[in-house]
């Protein structure tokens, strides 16, 4: 027993002070180096970025996160490609094989590589022309949510029941940004036919003006809500529109702490939000 312990020593230790310092070697300098390179791709990133004088602040650092993301997930994946095949090859496999069977299985699945070289150049489309970026709420195709993640290849959003969705670049018809330089106010309110109209107008208004004074919401608007015109006569109601701007994600806060306010200056002023109505005509027999 002691024997074969002795002779695994004297063949592991010799390999370990060769072979397996250099393996360490390599995994910390992988690791030292992507902390390297990634601080460089951060401070590289935020130079070379130029703001666009209609991009807020907050805005420019969205894409300037996103653009470090996708920078810093593709170092990871090559110098982990790297450094796994320097493991290898000391640790005593030739990797010569291993590439040239690569090159092969590369071969065999070109038809199918196909659709990651789509996803992988709409990808960069979408990051150049800054289409949406982390953080944004959007809509792809008839999928809408907040971006959690924007690699290469695909585009992960979470929806609002908390559910994660993974979409490929390529399979990207159409994108709606819901938060990009600013959202809007969009508002359709029914009132009564006996409601006197000019007075409804004025109300709406004072109450767009007084929530774009309130401390608590004056930042995140940038036009006060207000009426815009009558939006249709409908069978119990006059449908009227209002319109204001918000910072971007601020919308729906604002939209329903408005709903809110008019409802109780409706109260107040008397004016009538009323419910469905139907007329029935009775005929003598």
């Amino acid at each position: 027993m002691e024997e074969s312990i002795i002779k695994w020593s004297e063949l592991i230790v010799p390999w370990f002070l060769s072979h397996g310092v250099r393996i360490i070697i390599i995994a910390v300098a992988a690791f030292l180096l992507n902390l390297v390179i990634s601080r460089i791709i951060i401070r590289a990133v935020r130079i070379a970025v130029v703001r666009d004088e209609t991009m807020s602040e907050e805005a420019e650092k969205k894409r300037e996160d996103t653009l470090i993301q996708i920078f810093n997930g593709a170092l990871r994946i090559i110098l982990l490609v790297i450094a796994l095949l320097m493991i290898l090859q000391e640790a005593g496999l030739e990797i010569a094989p291993i590439l040239a069977g690569a090159g092969i299985v590369g071969l065999a699945v070109g038809f199918g590589a196909q659709y990651l070289i789509r996803d992988i150049i709409t990808g960069l489309f979408l990051i150049i022309e800054n289409q949406y970026r982390i953080g944004d709420v959007i809509k792809i195709d008839e999928t809408g949510g907040t971006v959690e993640k924007i690699t290469l290849r695909m585009t992960t959003l979470r929806d609002i029941n908390g559910t994660v969705h993974h979409i490929p670049h390529g399979e990207i018809k159409r994108v709606s940004n819901l938060s990009k330089n600013f959202a809007r106010v969009n508002l359709d309110i029914g009132i009564s036919y006996k409601s006197n109209l000019e007075h409804v107008i004025k109300v709406i208004n004072q109450t767009g003006i007084e929530m774009a004074e309130d401390p608590a919401f004056k930042d995140f608007i940038i036009s006060p809500p207000k009426f815009l015109r009558v939006n249709e006569f409908a069978d119990s109601a006059i449908v009227v529109k209002i319109l204001g701007d918000t910072k971007p994600l601020k919308q729906w806060e604002i939209t329903g702490e408005l709903r809110k306010r008019l409802k109780i200056a409706f109260d107040r002023e008397g004016i009538e939000i009323p419910f469905p109505q139907r007329v029935i005509h009775l005929t003598k027999e």
